[in-house]
């Protein structure tokens, strides 16, 4: 059993408890980074996200079946008070749980256990271990969630459109990840550490040490899978510790924007066990 299917597991066995994810990282011996990033690549969504969707799911449907008492499930789900479950309740739902208690599922739109099929992609070539300085990144700038993941390429179509792109080497760094699984992703190339940014860009500082290198291979629209199979294969398998910084992907010549094919490098921030 993969790594993200063990945190499901643990999720779907445990999220009455509600698990904090120091706890489920444990559980499948993986960094509370590193396993909020595999989760994020092979479910679309963040955990806390979905464990909070998983515990309220259930809820509702304990509320449709009657006869327990609103607070009562509300413990049962893991918050402290009536309040604090009917504003959770009504922020996942659009709906308070008197309203469903009286009108039932209908219409809901429940959270159901996730099963997990995502494909795995190995790399053809075996990642290797790199270490970098660190160097600065300017370019195109957009907040992300899971909604919103495949709108990246217009960034990098924004991008093109400045004729900066005329360098050799490109950068999508992820960076500024939040709880609920929102990210920056920056399409932009190296600038000095000094530079001026132009206006309506975001810029980040990659931080230098240790990264593992992958290269993708196939065709840019297939790179989650590649992503998917460092995160929950390769790593988990390797010893090697993801770090709590950002991650980038790097263009250089060999690819070919108009097609997407040519291949592109992976660099993961490794920790102090890498």
């Amino acid at each position: 059993m993969g790594a993200a299917r063990k945190a499901l597991w643990y999720i779907e066995s445990h999220f009455a408890e509600n698990p904090s994810l120091a706890q489920i990282a444990a559980a499948v011996e993986l960094s509370p980074f590193h396993l909020s990033r595999l989760f994020q690549v092979s479910t679309g969504t963040s955990m806390a996200r979905y464990l909070r969707g998983r515990r309220l799911t259930e809820a509702a449907r304990t509320l449709a079946s009657g006869g327990t008492a609103i607070l009562d499930v509300a413990l049962g789900a893991g918050y402290a008070s009536h309040a604090a479950f009917t504003h959770a309740f009504t922020e996942q739902f659009k709906r308070a749980p008197e309203q469903v208690r009286r009108e039932g599922l209908a219409g809901l739109g429940l959270v159901e256990a996730i099963r997990l099929d995502a494909p795995a992609l190995p790399c053809e070539l075996e990642p290797v271990r790199r270490r970098v300085a660190g160097f600065r990144v300017a370019g195109v700038c957009a907040r992300h969630t899971a909604a919103t993941v495949a709108s990246i390429p217009s960034q990098w179509q924004q991008l093109a459109l400045t004729r900066e792109l005329g360098r050799d080497i490109a950068y999508g760094v992820c960076c500024n990840r939040d709880a609920e699984g929102a990210f920056d992703y920056i399409a932009g190339m190296e600038i000095g550490a000094s530079a001026a940014v132009p206006a309506a860009w975001g810029a980040v500082t990659v931080p230098g040490g240790e990264y593992l290198v992958a290269w993708h291979a196939g065709h840019i629209s297939a790179i989650r899978e590649t992503w998917f199979w460092l995160l929950n294969d390769f790593l988990p398998g390797s010893g090697l510790t993801l770090a709590d910084a950002p991650d980038f992907e790097r263009y250089d010549a060999r690819f070919d924007d108009r097609s997407g094919k040519g291949g592109v490098e992976i660099w993961l921030p490794l920790g102090e066990m890498g």
